[in-house]
Protein backbone atom coordinates (compact mmCIF):
# COMPACT_ATOMS: atom_id res chain seq x y z
CA UNK A 1 0.00 0.00 0.00
CA UNK A 2 1.40 3.44 -0.84
CA UNK A 3 2.31 5.67 2.06
CA UNK A 4 0.73 9.05 2.62
CA UNK A 5 2.72 12.25 2.92
CA UNK A 6 2.19 15.96 3.50
CA UNK A 7 -0.48 17.59 1.30
CA UNK A 8 -2.18 14.29 0.41
CA UNK A 9 -5.91 14.19 1.05
CA UNK A 10 -6.66 12.13 4.15
CA UNK A 11 -8.57 9.00 3.09
CA UNK A 12 -12.19 9.20 4.15
CA UNK A 13 -13.51 6.74 6.71
CA UNK A 14 -16.55 5.76 8.70
CA UNK A 15 -16.02 3.22 11.46
CA UNK A 16 -17.79 2.26 14.69
CA UNK A 17 -16.30 3.60 17.91
CA UNK A 18 -16.06 1.80 21.25
CA UNK A 19 -19.75 2.59 21.88
CA UNK A 20 -20.66 1.19 18.43
CA UNK A 21 -21.52 4.69 17.13
CA UNK A 22 -20.36 5.61 13.63
CA UNK A 23 -17.49 8.10 13.45
CA UNK A 24 -16.50 9.72 10.15
CA UNK A 25 -13.51 11.76 9.10
CA UNK A 26 -16.03 14.43 8.02
CA UNK A 27 -17.12 14.75 11.69
CA UNK A 28 -13.78 16.49 12.31
CA UNK A 29 -13.83 18.85 9.32
CA UNK A 30 -12.87 22.33 10.53
CA UNK A 31 -10.54 21.07 13.26
CA UNK A 32 -7.13 19.47 13.38
CA UNK A 33 -7.09 15.73 13.96
CA UNK A 34 -4.50 13.19 15.05
CA UNK A 35 -5.37 9.73 13.71
CA UNK A 36 -3.23 6.92 15.04
CA UNK A 37 -3.24 3.23 14.19
CA UNK A 38 -2.31 0.68 16.83
CA UNK A 39 -2.06 -3.12 16.57
CA UNK A 40 -4.14 -4.38 19.52
CA UNK A 41 -6.02 -2.89 22.45
CA UNK A 42 -4.71 -3.47 25.97
CA UNK A 43 -1.24 -4.67 24.99
CA UNK A 44 1.84 -3.01 26.53
CA UNK A 45 2.88 -0.75 23.62
CA UNK A 46 -0.68 0.18 22.70
CA UNK A 47 -1.49 0.96 26.32
CA UNK A 48 1.59 3.21 26.66
CA UNK A 49 0.60 5.00 23.46
CA UNK A 50 -3.06 5.49 24.41
CA UNK A 51 -2.25 6.58 27.95
CA UNK A 52 0.32 9.11 26.70
CA UNK A 53 -2.40 10.60 24.50
CA UNK A 54 -4.86 10.58 27.42
CA UNK A 55 -2.29 12.28 29.66
CA UNK A 56 -1.66 14.98 27.03
CA UNK A 57 -5.38 15.64 26.53
CA UNK A 58 -5.30 19.25 27.79
CA UNK A 59 -2.15 20.17 25.86
CA UNK A 60 -3.60 18.67 22.68
CA UNK A 61 -6.92 20.45 23.25
CA UNK A 62 -4.99 23.73 23.68
CA UNK A 63 -3.52 23.08 20.23
CA UNK A 64 -7.02 22.56 18.84
CA UNK A 65 -6.28 18.91 18.16
CA UNK A 66 -8.84 16.09 18.34
CA UNK A 67 -7.66 12.46 18.46
CA UNK A 68 -8.94 9.10 17.24
CA UNK A 69 -7.26 5.73 17.59
CA UNK A 70 -7.91 2.91 15.12
CA UNK A 71 -7.18 -0.81 15.46
CA UNK A 72 -8.58 -4.08 14.11
CA UNK A 73 -10.27 -4.75 17.48
CA UNK A 74 -14.05 -4.99 17.70
CA UNK A 75 -16.00 -2.21 19.50
CA UNK A 76 -16.53 -4.35 22.64
CA UNK A 77 -12.78 -4.82 23.08
CA UNK A 78 -12.20 -1.10 22.40
CA UNK A 79 -14.83 -0.31 25.08
CA UNK A 80 -13.03 -2.46 27.67
CA UNK A 81 -9.71 -0.78 26.80
CA UNK A 82 -11.28 2.68 27.12
CA UNK A 83 -12.95 1.84 30.44
CA UNK A 84 -9.85 0.22 31.94
CA UNK A 85 -7.62 3.25 31.24
CA UNK A 86 -10.24 6.06 31.15
CA UNK A 87 -9.04 7.10 27.70
CA UNK A 88 -12.11 9.21 26.79
CA UNK A 89 -11.40 9.64 23.09
CA UNK A 90 -12.79 7.68 20.13
CA UNK A 91 -11.30 4.24 19.54
CA UNK A 92 -12.44 3.00 16.16
CA UNK A 93 -12.86 -0.60 15.03
CA UNK A 94 -11.34 -1.51 11.64
CA UNK A 95 -11.51 -5.34 11.71
CA UNK A 96 -11.18 -5.73 7.95
CA UNK A 97 -8.26 -3.22 8.02
CA UNK A 98 -9.75 -1.36 5.05
CA UNK A 99 -9.02 2.07 6.56
CA UNK A 100 -5.56 1.00 7.73
CA UNK A 101 -4.79 -0.08 4.17
CA UNK A 102 -6.00 3.26 2.78
CA UNK A 103 -3.59 5.06 5.14
CA UNK A 104 -0.70 2.68 4.35
CA UNK A 105 -0.75 1.48 7.96
CA UNK A 106 -1.34 -2.19 7.10
CA UNK A 107 1.45 -4.29 5.72
CA UNK A 108 4.23 -6.74 6.25
CA UNK A 109 6.18 -6.47 9.46
CA UNK A 110 8.79 -8.57 11.20
CA UNK A 111 8.58 -9.47 14.88
CA UNK A 112 11.00 -11.83 16.57
CA UNK A 113 12.25 -12.86 13.14
CA UNK A 114 8.80 -13.81 11.84
CA UNK A 115 7.08 -11.95 9.03
CA UNK A 116 3.37 -11.30 9.19
CA UNK A 117 0.73 -8.88 7.96
CA UNK A 118 -0.67 -6.41 10.45
CA UNK A 119 -0.94 -2.86 11.67
CA UNK A 120 2.17 -0.77 11.24
CA UNK A 121 1.99 1.62 14.21
CA UNK A 122 1.45 4.94 12.47
CA UNK A 123 0.06 8.38 13.16
CA UNK A 124 -1.23 11.15 10.92
CA UNK A 125 -1.78 14.82 11.56
CA UNK A 126 -4.70 16.11 9.49
CA UNK A 127 -5.50 19.79 9.00
CA UNK A 128 -8.87 21.56 9.13
CA UNK A 129 -9.45 20.94 5.40
CA UNK A 130 -8.73 17.19 5.55
CA UNK A 131 -5.16 17.27 4.21
CA UNK A 132 -2.27 15.36 5.72
CA UNK A 133 0.14 17.72 7.51
CA UNK A 134 2.52 14.94 8.60
CA UNK A 135 2.63 11.13 8.57
CA UNK A 136 4.75 8.93 10.80
CA UNK A 137 5.08 5.23 9.99
CA UNK A 138 6.62 2.85 12.51
CA UNK A 139 6.23 5.49 15.22
CA UNK A 140 7.19 4.48 18.75
CA UNK A 141 4.29 4.58 21.21
CA UNK A 142 5.93 7.30 23.31
CA UNK A 143 6.67 9.48 20.25
CA UNK A 144 3.09 9.91 19.01
CA UNK A 145 2.29 13.00 21.11
CA UNK A 146 5.69 14.74 20.87
CA UNK A 147 5.76 14.37 17.07
CA UNK A 148 2.27 15.87 16.75
CA UNK A 149 3.16 18.72 19.11
CA UNK A 150 6.39 19.41 17.22
CA UNK A 151 4.54 19.45 13.88
CA UNK A 152 2.13 21.99 15.37
CA UNK A 153 4.99 24.18 16.59
CA UNK A 154 4.91 23.13 20.24
CA UNK A 155 7.59 21.15 22.00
Amino acid sequence: MPKLSANDAAPDFQLPDQHDHPVKLADFRGQKLLVYFYPKADTPGCTRQACSIRDAREALRDLGLAVVGISPDQPAKQQKFDAKYNLSFPLLADPDHRVAEAYGAWGEKTRYGKKSLGIIRSSFLIDVAGKIVAAWYGVKPEDTVPKAQQALGRN
